[in-house]
């Protein structure tokens, strides 16, 4: 008999069981399918089925502990091993596959097989098994036509197999299928999903798909509701479409108290055409406020607070005025919260909005050692499920754990809040980072659940050195490290410095300036950085004016034709021999007697995505291109300015360690994140 064979018996005579059949089952997952901009997002839903593509690591991870030769390999070699690893996507349409019908209904052409191991519909039972009590899970679907339905099940390994195959022949009238699967084998990692095959002859309609839980085993006994919190500053129309979409999902709508619409800009979203409409439409679910620009911090936590005031709210969910949303994810992180064996934040992944099919990450690790933030499990950003589906990257079969997550979605419990108290005062930057470090310090976690996501514009489109960003993202990032890194870890003065060093490379002498203004402003104390937060913004501006790399053109015939044409380096090196040209270039900068201040025409002009220290080797000016493309700076090499701020830098280092334990005890017991203090900027 086939393993196949005796999965199905043990499963069909589980589902027999009376007890199963009595539960009082709660949909967590609905399948779902993408009604907009299906050509740009399919893949995160629903794929065309091929042959797995699993490589020996899979099966025997002692592989990966063999080194590979690569000096023994010559060009021709390697460029065959790089087309063998590149994926052979099919050229047949996804229409000839398959057709998305409805939000919740996919009809598989006849012949054809796909498969729900996707991003947004293969059920997380890892994360369930992890985080919550439940013991089993339920799917259940509705069918018509002739074919099969096959759940699947993976492990930790990324190995994969089916563990009940129900058939359908039902062509003139729906057919439900169910099936219980157990939560074992679950603890390294692992999925479930379904694929669907149709009959050679005829199609097969699969229509809401869902997956559902005990509801006796649920932690949060009372119904649960949510208000979301939404700051924005002068990008209206977005944020008006946010609303809308709100707005449009009526199960969404049954859980939601309010929308706490903060408005921070001078270009209101109350003024957008229809804005009157989709307020009537959200009626008391809609609470439109106005304050002064306080950053993505005072935003989000005048949500909080008002959702704290309110009392009504077990959940604030904190989203991103300028991200897409996909609203089945919001209610996910809802009933994934409601299950959790303790108050948990439930928080999402970004995906890129100009390439939609593409992962930047999904959760992240904080490192006290140089309070800087990686990738969980070393799994590196930015993965493509379009390229590289799940079910095809066994590496994403793993659970994921994570320290904290970006606050472009992410769920708090309101018994968080009201214990550990709002984010930081701190404008941007690393409020959501320490407020997740400070929750897990309560013993909270942060999971950064699959199938929630939204979709924000990538960060390869920013660089905070080149804008005023990057006083609070030096500034904030040293308040983290007082806050949760009680004595100065030996990294501190060298990561300082490297930053320093970095920019003063790029000749972006602006970044020097505010950084060390940063460090000035830390010492001042946290009273000082919670009175100064509504003019800090102005003062940072002003102190940017009048240097090289922050007067922007938008039309480059501004600025004299360069003398040469820029050529990047592709050429690969060993991280060794990158550090030594790293100090070579720091070592020449710092003795060069180079000036470009006085520059008639600029060296060289660098792309935005070329502009890092090894391009500036060897040049005294250049134009450089804004990370948006919109404008670009001559900056101008200035030696005796980078040396001073250097000194300057490693002054203000050592007074901030040498004070570290004392101003870390002064920070902590501030409480500046405290709804007290919070009342009294919003009062002022």
């Amino acid at each position: 008999m086939a393993m196949g064979t005796l999965y199905n018996e043990s499963m069909l005579n589980m589902n027999a069981s009376a007890t199963d059949h009595a539960e009082d089952w709660e949909t967590v997952n609905r399948v779902v399918y993408p009604i907009k901009d299906q050509d740009l997002t399919l893949p995160l839903y629903v794929i065309e089925w091929t042959r797995p593509h699993l490589t020996d690591a899979v099966f025997d991870p002692r592989v990966d502990m063999k080194k590979v030769d690569f000096g023994g390999l010559n060009k021709t070699g390697y460029q065959h091993l790089v087309n063998e690893g590149i994926n052979q996507h099919s050229n047949t349409s996804a229409r000839d596959i398959f057709t998305v019908d409805s939000r919740n209904e996919l009809t598989v052409q006849s012949g054809k097989h796909v498969s729900l191991c996707t991003f947004f519909n293969a059920f997380p039972a890892s994360y369930w098994k992890r985080w919550t009590n439940i013991s089993k899970v339920r799917f259940t679907a509705e069918v018509q036509g002739k074919g099969e339905v096959v759940l699947f099940k993976s492990t930790g390994r990324g190995l994969f197999s089916p563990v009940n195959t129900m058939p359908v022949d039902s062509e003139d009238a729906c057919q439900t299928v169910e099936a219980i699967l157990p939560m074992t084998n679950l603890l390294d990692g692992g999925y479930f999903w379904f694929d669907a095959k149709a009959d050679d002859q005829t199609r097969l309609t699969v229509s809401n798909a869902c997956w559902s839980v005990p509801g006796s085993e649920r932690t949060m006994r009372q119904r649960t509701t949510m208000s979301i919190a939404i700051t924005t500053f002068n990008r209206p129309s977005y944020c008006h479409n946010q609303l809308k979409t709100i707005a449009a999902e009526q199960s969404l709508r049954e859980r939601l108290d309010t929308i706490y619409c903060t408005d921070q800009g001078t270009d209101l979203v109350k003024a957008q055409p229809g804005f009157a409409e989709t307020a009537a439409n959200l009626g008391s679910q809609l609470t439109y406020l106005r304050q002064d620009n306080m950053g993505g911090s005072g935003g989000f936590s005048r949500g909080m607070y008002e959702t704290l005031k309110a009392g009504a709210s077990s959940y604030t969910l904190l989203l991103d005025d300028d991200a897409i949303s996909e609203p089945e994810a919001i209610l996910r992180s809802m009933q994934f919260a409601d299950y959790t064996k303790k108050p948990t934040i439930v928080g999402g992944g970004m995906l890129h909005l100009d390439n939609r099919t593409v992962l930047y990450t999904q959760g992240e690790r904080f490192t006290r050692n140089n309070v800087w933030m990686v990738p969980s499990q070393g799994l590196g950003y930015n993965h493509d499920f379009a390229a590289f589906p799940l079910r095809d990257s066994p590496e994403r079969h793993r659970r994921i754990d994570s320290d904290f997550n970006g606050w472009g979605v992410c769920l708090i419990p309101t018994a968080i809040m009201r214990e550990i108290g709002l984010s930081l005062p701190i404008f941007i930057k690393f409020d959501d980072t320490e407020y997740a470090v400070r929750a897990l310090e309560h013993g909270y976690h942060t999971v950064c659940l699959p199938g929630v996501a939204v979709w924000h514009q990538a960060w390869h489109d920013k660089d905070p050195s080149r804008t005023w960003e990057e006083y609070f993202f030096q500034r904030n990032r040293w308040i983290c490290g007082l806050l949760h890194c009680p004595k100065p870890g030996k990294r501190f003065a060298f990561e300082m410095l490297y930053g320093d060093v970095n920019v003063g490379l790029k000749f972006v002498y602006s970044a020097l300036k505010l950084r060390h203004m940063g460090l000035r402003d830390i010492m001042r104390g946290p009273q000082y950085i919670v009175d100064s937060m509504p003019v800090k913004l102005a003062e940072v501006r002003k102190a940017r004016e009048g240097f090289a790399d922050t007067t922007m053109v938008k039309d480059i015939d501004e600025f004299p034709e360069p003398k040469r044409e820029f050529f990047a380096d592709p050429t690969p090196d060993t991280p060794k021999n990158i550090k030594k040209a790293g100090i070579k270039a720091i070592l020449k900068a710092l003795t060069s007697r180079g000036d470009g201040t006085k520059d008639v025409q600029p060296d060289i002009a660098i792309p935005a995505k070329d502009a890092i220290w090894k391009s500036f080797n060897g040049i005294n000016s250049a134009i450089v291109t804004s990370p948006d493309g919109n404008t670009a700076a001559w900056c101008r090499r200035n030696s005796k300015y980078f040396r001073k701020q250097i000194r300057e830098g490693l002054r203000l280092s050592h007074t901030l360690i040498t004070r570290w334990e004392r101003l870390s005890k002064e920070y902590r017991e501030y409480d500046m994140a405290s709804v007290d203090v919070w009342k009294k900027i919003f009062e002022s």
